[in-house]
């Protein structure tokens, strides 16, 4: 069976990467006994400049979108588009908008464990900022997730409480900047194809059969 790397480019204060996370995870079963799927998480922020203990997500992303009625218009799109795929969009409940740095460091250091423990700690993120609205810049929310993803609390803790792997964090941005990222999801297949957006589950399954074609022709001209 193929194997395909997929560097998914993402902010957990994204809602277009959290479904396109779930869109995702809905191709990946579909193509699962045709190509074996591995995922990196890499880091980007939306919102860089937000001060380390978040700002007024209500009052700044309808000053960004232009205006509340903007704002709820998106957000009606996006409940919908979310229940297709089993996401409970609860944007009302988002009381702080974050600075996802130390999010990003936490999906690093889980990366170290593991895929699967990465992905967990990127999952607990989406639905705590997104569903439970749970401030995902605050350091005891971190913990939780953390510990609820299986990640040793007293160790976090105290890399939180420094400056640990932050020039990696924002040098990883920097390079998706670099190599022409400017929104996400950006999804990067074997380092070799992009993909932008949260794209349709039946469109990401072709992109994932047709890389593997193409790896098994050159694999083929090889021999």
């Amino acid at each position: 069976m193929d194997r395909i790397t997929i560097d998914l480019v993402s902010d957990v204060v994204c809602p277009w990467c959290y479904l396109g996370k779930a869109r995702l995870e809905l191709a990946i079963a579909e193509v699962q006994d045709e190509v074996s799927v591995d995922i990196n998480w890499r880091p980007y922020q939306l919102n860089p400049d937000y001060p380390p203990e978040g700002v007024d997500q209500q009052v700044e992303l309808a000053k960004k979108l232009g205006g509340k009625d903007k704002m709820d218009q998106a957000h009606a799109h996006l409940k919908s588009l979310g229940a297709e795929v089993g996401i409970a969009f609860d944007f009302e409940a988002i009381k702080v908008g974050p600075n996802t740095l130390d999010a990003h460091r936490l999906i690093h250091w889980a990366g170290q464990e593991s895929r699967e423990t990465q992905t967990r700690v990127v999952d607990l993120l989406f639905k705590a900022n997104f569903e439970q609205g749970r401030n995902i810049g605050d350091t005891a929310v971190l913990l939780d997730i953390a510990t609820e993803a299986g990640l040793s609390r007293p160790v976090i803790e105290s890399l939180l409480s420094g400056d640990a792997d932050v020039d990696h964090v924002l040098s990883e941005v920097e390079a998706a900047k670099q190599m022409g990222v400017n929104g996400v999801p950006f999804f990067i297949f074997d380092q070799q194809y992009a993909v932008s957006g949260a794209q349709p589950p039946a469109e990401l399954a072709n992109a994932l059969r047709e890389i593997a074609k193409a790896k098994a022709e050159a694999l083929r001209n090889l021999n």
